[in-house]
């Protein structure tokens, strides 16, 4: 099982030798999707470095098998270890599903995944029910494949009913920038028809790129159906970090933020500023993995 390569913090035997550390924090993503990520940890820790990887030559990840994703993931993480980042946080979901055992494994910096602190905003929704409202997941056919959504809400709460639904036309469709089409309703509609009858209480965005479409996944959904993005969430658990297992950034310290891209770097340039208000990113460096 896939999920059995996450670890609590708590886990973690690194050591804080420094008060303060001005490295950046590296983030990486099969594409542009991680920049919602990007976007909550630049407004939570405003004094903070980040390097951005987007893995574009090869995106999307959620229809490569497991082998191929983990190695993809050691790639992209040497290339920001190379920069000297002192963390890693995994935007993917399709990466943190089937690559964080093995990128624990081989960095020397904490790796935080994001499957965990979406996993925990979801059980808060149900926290205090006596009976825990049923909780969808909708993710790329890898993701979903590998049950770590299921597997994480089942540590946190075995009595979780959970519906797992695979949605491969939702990446392409961001990429492509059809985010305001009228197609992308019939789209997301026709997509997301099996979990009507589900009567579900939360459904958790599985894909970094999914909260470009809340809006019309909301609309789809109902207002009876909270959703769940995990970007908030893992601003959170960065949060559990920094002091503990990473230094934080000097007080003060004016942000430093790069990008990179294995491919195109104009067109991301054009996708950032759809995903990202606040955050330009002006110079794009294209990379070798």
């Amino acid at each position: 099982m896939a999920g059995n390569g996450f670890r609590h913090l708590s886990q973690w035997r690194v050591q804080v030798t420094t008060m303060f550390d001005a490295r950046p924090i590296g983030i990486f993503d099969s594409g542009v999707g991680g920049l919602t990520v990007l976007e909550a940890l630049t407004r939570a820790f405003p004094e903070e470095g980040f390097i951005y990887l987007g893995d574009t030559a090869r995106v999307p990840y959620g229809t490569k098998s497991a082998r191929t994703v983990e190695r993809y993931s050691v790639q992209v993480a040497d290339c920001l270890l190379r920069r000297g980042v002192k963390g890693l946080v995994v935007a993917c979901n399709t990466a943190s599903a089937l690559g964080l055992a093995a990128l624990r494994a081989h960095c020397p910096v904490p790796v935080i995944g994001v499957i965990e602190p979406g996993c925990r905003a979801a059980v808060t929704l149900s926290a205090g029910r006596e009976t825990p409202g049923r909780v969808g997941v909708i993710g790329t056919r890898s993701t979903v494949a590998s049950g770590a959504y299921p597997y994480h809400l089942a540590m946190l709460d075995p009595r979780i009913p959970v519906v797992s639904l695979a949605c491969p036309l939702f990446v392409p469709l961001v990429e492509e920038g059809w985010v305001d089409h009228p197609a992308v309703r019939m789209i997301v509609a026709e997509t997301l028809a099996p979990l009507f009858a589900q009567r579900l209480d939360a459904l958790i965005l599985g894909c970094t790129h999914y909260p470009v479409l809340k809006s019309v996944i909301a609309a789809t959904m109902g207002p009876g159906v909270a959703l769940v993005d995990s970007s908030a969430a893992m601003a959170e658990d960065l949060g559990r970090y920094l002091g503990g297992v990473i230094a934080p950034a000097p007080p003060g310290q004016t942000r430093r933020l790069e990008f990179l891209v294995t491919d195109v770097a104009d067109r991301f340039k054009e996708t950032a500023r759809r995903f990202i208000a606040g955050v330009e990113a002006e110079w794009v460096e294209m990379v070798d993995l």
